[in-house]
């Protein structure tokens, strides 16, 4: 993907400065490199005035260090001037591989961890910066969105919280439910869907596809995620079958009343692809009753589309479910930590979302409107009818 250089003739917000939290690293190092090689081959009027200055750069990611106490407490140190700059601190608060020593014990860090130093870089930069916008591909507490009982509301805290801290924008991908974004009316918030990119990566992992009402369905695996199971079903133009989760609601175990059955709702699904649609795989449990459930119904095969791969129970579940039959393809971005063994896996696809926040970045650092890269209609529309000639789709710049 390559920004239309007409959108960029403006002058930039500011000076543009990325801060990539370590638990971001290789997701930060592809969006500055991206950045990078669009500015340098951009043929802009004015790159030599003086407003432009540092408008080509060899990197833009700012070094910075949330170093740890031998106790475990924590401070955030900013290297280098931020002074009138167009600030994006980048974080991925679910990733856990990271780890910290308390007193010689070696402790990983919890997305609190990693949030909390969010909050320290925020704090470092002290008001200096002209605007300051957090990335956070997986919105911190998201699955604690609403209050349903005496239980805390996370997510709405986290957002007031950065607000009144001086941030100017929140960019997420997928919320779990976007209308947390009322807790902060008065600040921007960006609620980004990977729907383009889950379609490149579908289309270029299986060349034999057949996109249309007899041969593919989307189906969502329960009411939350039909909202996103609608719009993939529009632009693919192809059927939509939904499944609710009847609970047990007089049982409360791990905080949540377990599932008792998936009762679908929908036309048939016998001798169809189907594409399940939701926006995390926590432990896939209720992914894998799902694709079960359909190929009780005869379905052809079964691929698993989600934004968030977390896996958190392992992937030996998922790998079972592949050889006997259950599942085909798995396609999770890299908005969040993937664990080294899932690239072994004949059964995953990787969805990159770099270039599209490179994007994001690159069009905001120009006040440009970023409306036509929120609705990939006509770009989608385009992938398919190429699909439909070369059973395929290549890598462009579009």
């Amino acid at each position: 993907m390559k920004p239309d250089d007409s959108k960029f003739s403006t002058v930039p917000v500011g000076r543009l400065g990325i801060i990539v939290h370590p638990s971001c690293k290789e997701l930060g190092d592809k969006i500055d490199n991206y950045i990078v090689n669009w500015r340098r081959e951009r043929n802009h009027n004015h790159k030599s005035n003086v407003i432009f200055k540092d408008y080509e750069k060899d990197s833009f990611l700012i070094h910075s260090n949330c170093a740890r106490f031998g106790t475990g407490e924590a401070k955030a140190l900013i290297s280098d001037s931020v002074r009138g700059s167009d600030l994006y601190i980048i974080a991925d608060v679910l990733n856990y591989s990271l780890e910290y020593t308390v007193c010689g014990h070696k402790n990983r860090m919890s997305p609190d961890d990693i949030y909390a130093d969010v909050k320290r870089l925020i704090a470092a930069a002290s008001g200096k910066p002209k605007s300051i916008t957090v990335i956070l591909p997986f919105l911190y507490e998201s699955r604690q969105h609403k209050r349903s009982s005496r239980e805390s509301l996370d997510c709405a805290f986290a957002l007031q919280e950065l607000a009144n801290m001086g941030v100017d924008n929140v960019l997420t991908f997928d919320a779990h439910d976007p209308r947390v974004q009322n807790a902060i009316p008065l600040n921007g918030f960006d609620n980004i869907m990977p729907t383009y990119q889950f379609i490149k990566a579908l289309l270029r992992s299986t060349d034999d596809l057949e996109i249309d009402r007899d041969h593919m369905m989307i189906i969502s695996p329960d009411e939350g995620a039909m909202q996103r199971a609608m719009y993939f079903a529009n632009v693919l133009g192809v059927n939509i079958g939904m499944f609710y989760k009847r609970r047990d609601y007089s049982v409360i175990i791990n905080g949540r009343n377990p599932i008792i059955a998936h009762e679908y709702l929908g036309d048939s699904v016998e001798g169809k692809d189907v594409l399940i649609i939701d926006d995390m795989i926590s432990s896939g449990e209720s992914m894998l009753d799902v694709a079960r459930e359909l190929k009780r119904r005869n379905a052809r095969r079964v691929f698993c589309i989600s934004t968030f791969g977390m896996f958190t129970n392992g992937l030996a579940s998922f790998d079972k479910a592949y050889e006997d039959g259950t599942i085909y393809k798995v396609i999770t971005t890299n908005c969040t930590y993937q664990m080294p063994d899932l690239f072994d896996r004949p059964w995953y696809v990787s969805c990159d979302v770099s270039k599209y926040i490179a994007l994001l970045i690159d069009s905001l650092n120009h006040e440009a409107s970023i409306s036509a890269l929120l609705d990939p209609h006509d770009r989608i529309k385009k992938r398919l009818a190429e699909y439909a000639i070369h059973h395929t789709i290549k890598e462009d710049n579009n």
